[in-house]
């Protein structure tokens, strides 16, 4: 329905923006995360998600493709509506939270407001799948399989595979990726990197 909303930040309050689209203001709901990057009265571009429910009709929006997919996927997990979704994402930065899940940090997730243990369980148990079908996967311990985000090495291909789970195309990947010295930072930092890289285009 709507892909992204751009225009200048109108308001700000917790967790909402309210985004100036030609004279209409668009309240969008959106993460502690998000909000850190918004300004009242500059101009933000926020990717949108629409939530419709028997009357209810909310948009979410995000500052990037990446937080978006993030809280897409938590939807699609039994248990964790709207709400349940921002606030895990408020825990961290979208590749932060896709760490937690592929590590299975239950506790990482459970620092999320309203997030208790069975559902942070279950939200490991979902989204290994879901990201393996998306990626390559590699074996855990015990013969379970789930694609993994690595710490360190500063190898192109982990930083691409991490960008790939984030739901980037490989044409997007190998635009951020330039000039971009992944021999000398950490695999994570090298997602960031290439983040940051894609916001600015």
């Amino acid at each position: 329905m709507f892909h992204y909303i751009s225009g200048p930040v109108a308001e700000l309050g917790p967790n909402l923006a309210v985004i100036d689209c030609g004279g209409l203001g668009f309240q969008v709901n959106t993460s502690a995360y998000t909000l850190a990057g918004l300004q009242t009265g500059a101009k933000a571009k926020l990717f949108t998600y629409v939530h419709i429910r028997e009357e209810l009709f909310e948009i979410y929006g995000f500052l990037s493709r990446a937080e978006k997919r993030c809280f897409e996927l938590l939807l699609g997990v039994s248990g964790v509506g709207p709400k349940a979704a921002l606030a895990i994402l408020s825990t961290g930065s979208p590749e932060e939270v896709i760490f937690s899940i592929v590590s299975g940090d239950e506790k990482a997730i459970m620092a999320a407001q309203g997030v208790g243990k069975k559902i942070a369980q279950r939200i490991i148990l979902e989204l290994k799948d879901k990201l393996a079908s998306e990626t390559s996967s590699i074996s855990f311990p015990g013969g379970k399989s789930a694609p993994v985000l690595p710490r360190g090495g500063g190898n192109r291909d982990d930083v691409a595979a991490a960008l790939t789970v984030l739901g980037y195309a490989s044409a997007e990947i190998n635009a951020a990726l330039k000039g971009i010295d992944l021999d000398q930072i950490s695999v994570e930092d090298g997602v960031k990197a290439a983040l940051r890289a894609m916001m600015t285009k």
